[in-house]
């Protein structure tokens, strides 16, 4: 637009020259057809300039809002061309999507100077905590993506206040005074209803569903649309993950007690089983020697007969005889 202007005043300028110089001809010759020349000259840039006044462009990625001398106009300008009155004036307002991001700050320290005008940042503020059904407290670094409704950008530039002076304030009051809020709201309500190991690992997913929804019906009446819930990072207190990993030990060691304790019983068993295998042979041979002490008895032949099965088929080196005391050398 501000070309087109330029190419304007620069006709301008020329036929100012052009008619000066027509009439220094006109004076000479006193031509008419000099005259309708001038004139043409003139009137295109004065149509030019009166038509683009009228004339006005709002670019891609914006939405225009009129204030006319009653006030501001209910209607919203999309991207392009439009005529509208040049004593009106025409406001643009930025229509894409805008992230609030709650997180841990990593790159200063509270002891940093920059500490405190990082907080004053509206486009992000620090971690998120709140409570689960056990009344643990959960850190979250959680963002929220959300946009004008550009139907309704009227409403907002006649309703949202303009704070501090900042460029896009309006959009920065939204954020520090809707969004912010709305969203640790919405958060706190979801976790409330989830164990701890829920919300660190189950239960994220469906969590951030939960807190979208809630913040899209908190938002509507100031004509804001959100789109999306991202949970970036869950921690736990400190003092909380502390009691944890204790806790996991503990339940590790007693995991490892109750392994060991499960093989001392099989060995137990094992050896009873053993115990019991040795007792029964035991009791089985002493049976057997009783069994066969009896026959003897009752039969001395048996020995005989005995040895005779265990005779390897070789006359002995010394026989004796039956009680007379003599000894044989059988080799001999």
């Amino acid at each position: 637009m501000k070309i087109l202007n330029t190419i304007a005043i620069v006709a301008i300028i020329y036929s100012i020259v052009a008619a000066l110089y027509n009439s220094m001809i006109r004076k000479s010759n006193k031509s008419g057809k000099t005259m309708a020349n001038s004139i043409l000259l003139w009137l295109i840039p004065v149509v030019y300039l009166a038509v683009s006044s009228f004339l006005t462009i709002i670019p891609a990625q914006e939405c225009g809002v009129v204030i006319t001398p009653s006030g501001v106009k209910h209607q919203t300008y999309h991207t392009g061309w439009h005529l509208i009155f040049p004593w009106y004036n025409v406001q643009t307002m930025d229509k894409t999507e805008q992230v609030y991001t709650c997180a841990k700050r990593t790159d200063v320290s509270r002891s940093d100077p920059n500490y405190k005008s990082y907080k004053a940042d509206a486009t992000q503020s620090e971690t998120v905590w709140t409570p689960t059904i056990d009344g643990i407290k959960m850190g979250f670094d959680i963002s929220a993506s959300w946009r004008i409704d550009p139907e309704y950008a009227w409403w907002i530039y006649d309703n949202v206040s303009e704070t501090d002076g900042k460029e896009n304030g309006r959009f920065y009051w939204l954020e520090e005074n809707v969004i912010k809020p709305k969203l640790k709201s919405a958060l706190a309500l979801t976790t409330s209803k989830y164990t701890p190991i829920q919300v660190y690992s189950t239960s994220r997913e469906e969590i951030q569903s939960i807190v979208l929804d809630r913040m899209k019906k908190d938002i509507e009446s100031y004509h804001l649309i959100l789109d999306q819930i991202d949970i970036r990072e869950v921690y736990y207190n400190s003092d909380y993950e502390t009691a944890l990993n204790q806790k996991k030990l503990e339940e590790q060691k007693a995991l490892t007690l109750v392994e060991v304790t499960k093989q001392k019983e099989e060995l137990k068993k094992q050896a009873e089983i053993e115990k019991d295998i040795q007792i029964t042979t035991a009791e089985g041979e002493a049976e057997a020697l009783k069994i066969k002490g009896a026959s003897v008895s009752s039969n001395p032949k048996i020995v005989q007969l005995e040895w005779i099965n265990k005779w390897d088929g070789k006359l002995p080196e010394i026989m004796t005889g039956d009680g007379g005391g003599l000894l044989l050398n059988l080799e001999k």
